[in-house]
Parts: C-alpha cells; sequence; structure tokens
C-alpha cells in the first residue's frame, strides 16, 4: 500500500508539473492574431530546417550503416560505442568543435582558401542543419546498424547461394528494412531538429534562420512580450505533438524473422569496389564525427588556464543543477518503474522545454520574482526532460524483479522498507547508475529554460560558454566547453561506475 501510494503521488505530481504548465500557456494565449509576419518565417524555417535534418541524416546513414554491418576492422565496436556519445555531449560543445572544424577561421576554410577556392558560411540555415546531423545521423546509423545486425545470416547465406544481385539483393533484403525502419528514424528526427533551441542559438544567422524555439526565448527574454511567447509555445507544442503522432503511426512494424543468432561474416559486397565504397563512408563518418570533439578538445586546453570566477561560479552552478535534477529524476523514476509509469513520462517528450519554461515562469511570477528560481527550475524541467529516458532503462529491469520476487515477498510479508533495501534496490543498482549517470550529463549540459530565467548572478557552465562566444572570448569560451565536456562525461561515468561497483546479478 505504502509504495502504491508512493507511484500515485509520484504521478499526480509528474501529471501536475508537466500539464499544468501547458494548462498555464493555454490561458495566456492570446490567439494566432498576435503572431506577426516574423513568427510565421519562424515556423517555415523551424519546418524546412528540420525536414533538411532529417532527410540528410536518414540518406548519409544508409551507406554508413550498411558498410558498419557487413565490414569487420579494427576499432569497429569501439567506432559503434562512440555513434552514442553525441547523445550525451553537451551542445554548446559540439558546436564549439564545429565551428572549430567549419567555422571561418576553421580547418575547412583555412583549406578551402589554400585551394583558392570559397569559403562556407556556418552560420544560418547550413550550420543549424550541420548541426542537426552531427547529432543525429549517429542515431540513423545505430537505429539502421541494429536493424541490420537483426536479420538473420542465413538470409544473407541465401542470397548468395542462388546468386542474387544487387538489385535483386535489394529488392528482396535491403528494401524492405527501408520501409521498415527509415520512416520511424526520420519522423523521431524531425521531432528532435523541430523542438531544437541551443543549436538555432548559437548557429542561427538574423530572423531567416530563426526557429520556433528561438522565438519564443526572444519574445520572453527581450521583448517580454508573454502573450505572443504563450501563442508561439501552444503552435510549437501543436507542432511536436503532430510529428510525434506521426511517429508513433509509422513505428512498430515486422521484422524478418528469427535465425541462429550468430554474427557470421557476410557474403554480400564482396570485391575491391566494395570494400573501397564501406571504407570511404565509415572513414568520412568517423572523420566528421570525432574531428570537431577532438578539436574542442585541443583547441580547449590552453583555455583552462583562464578560467575566470564567473566560470568557475557558473560550474558550481550546473553542478548543484545536475545533481538536484538527477535526484529528482530518480525520486520519480522509481516508484513509476512500471509499463503505466512509462506512459504518464511520454507528454516529457513532446512538450518543448521552453512551453515548461514559460509556463512556469508565468505560475511564479505573480508569487516571485521568476529570476531568483533560476536554478531550481532548470532543474525541475531537465528533471522532467529526462525521466522518460530513465524510465525506458528502469522498466525492464524493474518488471522482472517484480515477476521473479513478487511471490518471496508475499510469503515472507517484507515491509515496504525491508524490500526497498533487501530486493528492489540491490536488484535495479545497475539500471539506476546507468539512468542516473545519463541523466547528470544531459541536465549538466543543457542551454535550454535557463536562458529564459538567468540573469548574471545564476549563470549556468552551457551558458557561460554562449556568453562568452558572444563576447568574443573564443580561447576562455572553448577552455569553458572542455571544462564542461569533463564535468559531464565525470558525472556520467561517476553513476554509471557506481551502479554497477558490486551490483546485483
Amino acid at each position: 500500500m505504502a509504495a502504491r501510494a508512493l507511484a500515485v503521488s509520484a504521478a499526480l505530481a509528474l501529471a501536475f508539473l508537466t500539464l499544468g504548465p501547458v494548462a498555464v500557456v493555454l490561458a495566456r494565449a492570446g490567439g494566432f492574431a498576435t503572431l506577426g509576419p516574423g513568427d510565421w518565417q519562424a515556423v517555415r524555417f523551424t519546418l524546412w530546417q528540420a525536414l533538411l535534418s532529417a532527410s540528410f541524416s536518414v540518406v548519409l546513414a544508409v551507406p554508413v550503416a550498411k558498410a558498419l554491418a557487413r565490414r569487420r576492422f579494427v576499432g569497429r565496436a569501439l567506432l559503434v560505442t562512440l555513434l552514442g556519445a553525441p547523445f550525451i555531449l553537451p551542445v554548446i560543445v559540439a558546436v564549439m568543435g564545429l565551428i572549430a572544424v567549419f567555422g571561418q577561421a576553421g580547418l575547412v576554410n583555412a583549406g578551402l582558401t589554400a585551394l583558392g577556392l570559397p569559403t562556407i558560411d556556418i552560420y544560418g540555415v547550413h550550420g543549424v542543419v550541420l548541426a542537426h546531423v552531427f547529432f543525429n545521423l549517429p542515431l540513423a546509423v545505430r537505429m539502421l546498424f541494429s536493424a541490420w545486425q537483426a536479420v538473420p545470416a542465413e538470409h544473407f547465406r541465401l542470397a548468395a547461394s542462388l546468386g542474387l544481385g544487387v538489385q535483386a539483393q535489394w529488392r528482396v533484403i535491403d528494401g524492405p528494412l527501408m520501409v521498415r525502419v527509415l520512416p520511424g528514424a526520420f519522423t523521431v528526427i524531425f521531432v528532435i531538429c523541430l523542438t531544437s533551441f541551443a543549436v538555432a542559438l548559437t548557429l542561427g544567422g538574423g530572423p531567416r534562420a530563426t526557429t520556433v524555439e528561438l522565438a519564443i526565448y526572444q519574445a520572453m527574454r527581450f521583448e517580454f512580450d508573454l502573450g505572443r511567447a504563450a501563442a508561439l509555445a501552444v503552435l510549437q507544442l501543436a507542432l511536436a505533438l503532430a510529428a510525434g503522432l506521426v511517429a508513433l503511426r509509422v513505428s512498430g512494424q515486422s521484422g524478418f524473422g528469427a535465425g541462429r543468432d550468430r554474427e557470421v561474416p557476410r557474403w554480400d559486397g564482396q570485391g575491391a569496389l566494395p570494400r573501397l565504397w564501406d571504407g570511404a563512408w565509415i572513414l568520412l563518418a568517423a572523420l566528421f564525427l570525432l574531428v570537431p570533439l577532438l578539436t574542442a578538445v585541443m583547441r580547449g586546453v590552453p583555455g583552462l588556464l583562464l578560467l575566470g570566477p564567473d566560470t568557475l561560479r557558473a560550474a558550481g552552478h550546473s553542478l548543484m543543477v545536475a545533481l538536484g535534477s538527477t535526484a529528482l529524476c530518480m525520486a520519480w523514476a522509481l516508484p513509476l518503474a512500471s509499463r503505466r509509469g512509462e506512459l504518464l513520462a511520454l507528454p516529457a517528450i513532446a512538450i518543448s522545454p521552453l512551453v515548461l519554461g514559460t509556463g512556469l515562469f508565468l505560475i511564479v511570477r505573480p508569487f516571485m520574482n521568476p529570476f531568483d528560481m533560476a536554478l531550481p527550475v532548470t532543474g525541475l524541467v531537465n528533471a522532467l526532460m529526462a525521466l522518460p529516458f530513465a524510465l525506458r532503462i528502469l522498466r525492464p529491469e524493474a518488471e522482472t524483479v517484480v515477476r521473479d520476487y513478487g511471490r518471496l515477498r508475499t510469503t515472507l510479508r517484507m515491509t515496504p522498507l525491508a524490500w526497498l533495501r533487501l530486493v528492489w534496490l540491490p536488484r535495479l543498482r545497475r539500471p539506476m547508475g546507468f539512468a542516473a549517470g545519463l541523466t547528470a550529463a544531459l541536465a549538466m549540459g543543457d542551454l535550454g529554460v535557463i536562458a529564459l530565467f538567468a540573469d548574471p548572478d545564476r549563470t549556468t557552465l552551457p551558458l557561460q560558454v554562449y556568453r562568452l562566444m558572444g563576447s568574443y572570448q573564443m580561447e576562455a569560451a572553448a577552455g569553458a566547453a572542455l571544462l564542461l565536456l569533463m564535468l559531464s562525461l565525470s558525472l556520467f561515468w561517476l553513476f554509471d561506475r557506481g551502479g554497477r561497483v558490486n551490483a546485483a546479478t
């Protein structure tokens, strides 16, 4: 009964904190008549950049994933693992790396200048799409790679024994796999790019490269037009929900059936030309993903000596927010670690952080200065945003514990405290560590709702990096970005490692 009461309380708090701000935003919005031509231009740009970003991500992922699936080479497992790094990478750090490579004084433009060719501009739609592809190409590759790995090896052996050519193999294996995986991958990436804020804030260029999220920020932060911000938030929510519904409609189609669960050498793609083709795609993908990160690290080392008191104070704020978000997220996730609890957390994916931030701003404004609540509100929103991922990690293990030990609990008449101490926490320690590490890393690197509330005394490290970039202190910004990267990865490693050490099997 105590566990059920705790779960109900957590569910009610979750519903209030997600639906409450949305309801306030809906009540505040004066209708779309308050939106001007610039706002509708932001809507068009948001849809256009999301369409381009998702398209490039899934199209480029096809040859990369196929090459990884059918080739064996030293470092293959490490490369596949590194494909998950951009998910926990602070956005502002990745942007710094991309600017170092593709910016006006970056490596690519230096090479183009040496060859007498025109340079490229990373700001505007080009930079936004480039950054989104950087973040989402690994996601699309992992989805396709997993799908190809799931195709039984007997299918490829049969295709080889029948002498099927490239077109025939595409018709019976590759084509159906694309139809099954690509629509879902496209729509998921489209939703992610639709609600992107930090990328547009740092790389967007002028009114023609403003997203809806950035327009909400500008209406709140610079114009203090709450009605317009609320109308934009409602429009943003409608776009995200519509894209999310499409994502659900196109997912979950059948696969290729079962095989012998053995990874064997592939019979397709033999010959020098296919090997060269696959090797080129793997190399290009590795360079595209790793060079910006390595460049950001190398350029950040000298900047560590330039870290001032403001940056160190911002790092302390970020650590406080990350640890608070982690504790709150775990406090929600443990009692809700069931299929029903995961469904309750799904709205947090569709609701933009800025929509929640706008609603919370409107809620607390009559009672206190919202800027005094900058760090607590940021921690709360970060916990809400990470909760669906934490539940997705915890739910399978939690259901296994209940299934395996539920009867023993009843037989021994274990108290809730004994169940929690002797069974629940020891058995969930490993996934709890991973979920906590993921939450802490995401919260540490978030540049979202804090941009709405922050003042100079309540700055987080990602926002401090952005401000240093805005004041053209690029070396100091690089050092702060490297500090942010080290702290984010350290938090992830500490929680994940803590969950695995002496964990119950």
